[in-house]
């Protein structure tokens, strides 16, 4: 192996800097030469590589998003795109291809490398997981996740400022697609009254009661501030803003309250979520499973991904503890896609963890 390529692709998540300049920098440690794929698949399926070398990647450790640029590309779904692409990188001259990206794709990183469509060229492939939305399986987190996290928190505090000051109820959507690990996080973290989360599958009848009952609850309250903060994850099934009109509807039922008295106020987030410098946590974070995966890789692995401390038991004929670092674990790619998708159809043990495990909670967050 002479020639490593990295590819950073789907949604930017802040930390892939981190793990751009961890693999280059291991690379060329060992003796490899080193480039980037502009645009992720997209710009793999038309041959746009550029030479990474230590000078220019020195300082991006603290840069949010990606130097290398990123983009979604649908036509890798397709057996003509994914032989474009394993000819750019032949005529590269590129044996080894990093992926950091989340589930779909470390889904074209299995594809690219299906032993059945090139069985003539050898290509070894890794997997860094990356993704604020933390919905790849088999990992406790994945790049990205932390700084979101923060993000959310940081501006949930600010909400609740003016929340208190005015005793207002604010409804805060956050990002996450179908998974709601970062409503469930931040909302423990900021000291929210509640959290609604697409895992917990409840109706819009349910979601407006729940969200009722914690403003009536408060403002029970004796002497303590009548402001609710209610974190939503895009993934629930009800929009925020028909959220918003039924639950301002059922309080002045309840209250009796004129019209002009009772208001939710709305934020929702959106893309600020995944913006910023990453957090001191995801520049480890992606520093370490790029050390891992660029070893691993020259050790001869392929088709596997580098995992973070799995939340779940791995089948040891799936995975194993890597030797570089004991936090993190090598794992088969196809069995983390598996569980992947047995997570985000709420099949999986984590997945019915999190389901219940805020019904436990849900008194506590009231008293």
């Amino acid at each position: 192996m002479t020639r490593l390529a990295i590819l950073t692709s789907g949604g930017d998540a802040p930390g892939m800097n981190a793990a751009i300049r961890a693999a280059t920098l291991i690379g060329l440690s060992k003796g490899l030469e080193v480039v980037g794929v502009e645009r992720g698949y997209r710009g793999l399926i038309d041959g746009h590589f550029r030479p990474l070398v230590a000078d220019n990647v020195t300082a991006i450790l603290r840069e949010g998003g990606t130097i290398l640029g990123t983009s979604r590309c649908p036509a890798m779904h397709e057996r003509s795109a994914r032989d474009r692409a394993r000819a750019q990188l032949a005529a590269a001259g590129v044996e080894s291809l990093l992926v950091i990206g989340g589930n779909g794709s470390l889904t074209g990183a299995l594809a690219i490398s299906d032993p059945t469509e090139c069985a003539e060229q050898l290509l070894r492939v890794l997997g860094i997981p990356a993704s604020i939305d933390n919905d790849v399986g088999l990992t406790s987190l994945a790049i990205g996740v932390d700084t979101a996290m923060n993000t959310i928190v940081e501006a949930c505090d600010k909400i609740a400022d003016t929340a208190t000051s005015h005793g207002r109820t604010f409804l805060i959507e956050v990002m996450g697609r179908d998974s709601g690990y970062l409503a469930m996080t931040s909302a423990i973290a900021s000291g929210a009254d509640m959290v609604l989360f697409p895992e917990a599958d409840r109706s819009e009848d349910d979601l407006v009661e729940s969200i009722v009952r914690a403003v009536m609850a408060v403002r029970k309250r004796a002497g303590r501030p009548k402001r609710v903060i209610a974190i939503k994850a895009e993934g629930v099934i009800v929009s925020t803003d028909r959220l918003k009109q039924k639950v301002d509807e059922r309080i002045r039922q309840a209250s009796g309250e004129p019209a002009g008295d009772v208001e939710t106020r709305v934020t929702v987030l959106g893309h600020v979520v995944r913006g910023g410098r990453p957090s001191a946590f995801d520049r480890l974070l992606g520093s370490r499973l790029a050390n891992v995966a660029v070893r691993a890789l020259v050790a001869g692995e392929t088709r596997k991904m580098v995992a973070w401390m799995p939340p779940v038991e791995v089948d040891p004929a799936a995975g194993q503890r890597s030797s570089a670092d004991p936090y993190c674990w090598l794992i088969d790619l196809q069995t983390v896609l598996t569980e992947t998708n047995r997570l985000l159809s709420r099949e999986s043990q984590l997945a019915r963890w999190r389901a219940t495990v805020f019904d436990e909670l849900g008194d506590v967050f009231l008293l």
